[in-house]
């Protein structure tokens, strides 16, 4: 029986934008465990509270629910240690704990308001006024508003991506020499604006650029093949 991994999706159910989500897909297939992924969206609250859970990602395994991209990626390494390691051990979980905190406050953070409409637009329109409400109140702006200034904040949040670039001067993945949940969480937060915004937060020659695609190539293509807003697909 595969694992059902419920998931966030725009009006397009194979639209899947949410980076937390992302970064549960890659452990997955990290694990080589097979999964139903089930679209949901913002409006089907009661879906979520049947399972005891108020935001996706949510995992069901054989009867166990588990909610929270860190939670499942722990849960996912401590229920099937047969598999391939997402850490490494205790120290690569160290790591991706720090990186986990980090994407949370700086890249999702500094993101979010620059793809806010874009994620609006592609909604289900029972979706949006709960997204224009409680984004704008987060906010402190008119979606409309946030949109025209991206391009003044821009410069700030690409210079936040230095670490990133000089780990990877050193090593070929952030996890060290071979992918792990490191380079997980990172690239769940790149996926995002990519698959749901045509505003290239991530410049084409950006020095992440061909580490990312090499995450994207991962898993026969599992991110480069997503469904994107004006593209359909990779």
């Amino acid at each position: 029986m595969s694992i059902i991994l419920h998931d966030l999706a725009g009006a397009d159910p194979a639209l899947r934008f949410s980076p937390y989500c992302w970064r549960t897909r890659f452990a997955l297939a990290h694990k080589g465990l097979a999964v139903e992924t089930v679209p949901w969206r913002f409006h089907e609250t009661a879906r979520l509270a049947a399972l005891g859970a108020e935001k996706v990602p949510v995992i069901e395994d054989h009867g166990r629910v588990v909610t929270d991209s860190w939670a499942i990626a722990a849960y996912l390494e401590d229920t099937y240690p047969d598999r391939p390691s997402l850490f490494g051990g205790p120290g690569g979980l160290a790591h991706a704990r720090f990186l986990n905190a980090w994407a949370d406050a700086i890249l999702n953070a500094g993101a979010v308001s620059m793809v806010a409409a874009d994620i609006w637009a592609a909604l289900d329109p029972r979706d949006q006024p709960y997204f224009r409400q409680s984004r704008e109140a987060r906010l402190g702006g008119t979606l409309e508003d946030l949109a025209a200034g991206r391009e003044a904040r821009l410069a700030g949040w690409r210079h936040s991506l230095t670490p990133l670039r000089l780990v990877l001067r050193a090593q070929p993945w952030l996890g060290g020499a071979a992918p792990s949940y490191a380079d997980y969480i990172v690239a769940g937060s790149l996926q995002w604006p990519r698959v749901i915004s045509q505003f290239p937060l991530l410049a084409d020659d950006d020095t992440l650029r061909p580490w990312f695609d090499r995450v994207l190539a991962l898993f026969d293509g599992l991110g480069a093949r997503a469904a994107r807003v004006g593209a359909g697909g990779a």
